[in-house]
């Protein structure tokens, strides 16, 4: 599916929070008409009444895609509205965390393509990774049209089996916060050897940034990178000797994390 059949028949965005603004964003900036977009939010945004789409109006016939972006909690809500599209040729794509493809199989039918999606907080800044999974409908064209849609925002990965969703979620979904959390933690460990709390807050923040941008850009693995920095018996390694023990370092505690994450986002799905 190609950006001038969308352009063609339609996208409807179901939901225009920060996820939807930022996909909506990189469409528009893509050269995807403003006119060629409806987007239904009850409480639209400043930048969304001016970005020129349709708001709240009344639906195309046969969309070529309909995205959902709104909260789990309203899914209830709003998909029933689009029962009409099921069956069809529009395809359906939800970056709403925790709804499972058969949920949505259940409201428009089996026969629908449908394209699940977990996007993360980093889309917001075009930085994001998306994970996604198709139904037995969907067509090869379908996830190439999806991932298209969703690489505004960032890298998309496929997965094999619906079931890494959940592993996905506790990785990447949840990650960003791991992240923050690391930089909280390694700005309060410089201010308790002695920096100021700005300092301290500066030094982490570029450290994590830079260090992931390079781990990025890099062709060396991450591993790799560490130990090019890592001097022997220097200072480095003093540090590392604490945060890689297996006993009570970070291997055991990011296992611990993740795994909390993924049993926390099977027991949602499962509702």
């Amino acid at each position: 599916m190609h950006m001038t059949e969308i352009a063609a028949r339609g996208l409807v965005l179901l939901g225009c929070g920060k996820m939807g603004s930022a996909m909506l964003k990189g469409w528009l900036d893509g050269g995807l008409p403003a006119t060629s977009v409806w987007v239904q939010d009850p409480f639209p945004s400043d930048w969304l009444s001016g970005s020129g789409v349709r708001i709240n109006e009344a639906l195309p016939a046969s969309p070529a895609i309909v995205l959902i972006a709104v909260k789990p909690q309203m899914m209830a809500e709003a998909l029933p509205t689009l029962k009409s599209y099921g069956g069809g040729q529009t395809l359906f794509i939800s970056v709403a965390a925790g709804t499972s493809i058969a949920t949505y199989e259940q409201i428009l039918g089996a026969s629908t393509p449908i394209v699940r999606a977990m996007p993360n907080t980093p889309a917001a800044i075009a930085k994001g990774i998306t994970a996604i999974i198709g139904n037995d409908t969907c067509q090869p064209a379908d996830l190439d049209g999806a991932e298209m849609l969703l690489s505004s925002v960032g890298q998309v990965a496929r997965l094999e089996h619906e079931a890494q969703m959940d592993a996905v979620t506790g990785v990447s979904g949840s990650g960003p916060a791991y992240v923050f959390h690391m930089i909280e933690t390694l700005a309060a460990a410089g201010v308790a050897q002695g920096l100021p709390e700005a300092l301290s807050m500066q030094l982490a923040k570029a450290t994590v940034a830079g260090a992931g941008a390079l781990a990025e850009a890099s062709e060396d693995s991450p591993s790799q990178l560490r130990i090019n920095v890592t001097s022997p018996n220097g200072t480095t390694q003093a540090a590392l000797e604490v945060l890689m023990n297996d006993a009570d370092g970070m291997p055991p505690l990011m296992k611990r994390a993740v795994e909390a994450a993924t049993k926390r986002s099977e027991e949602l799905s499962r509702g």
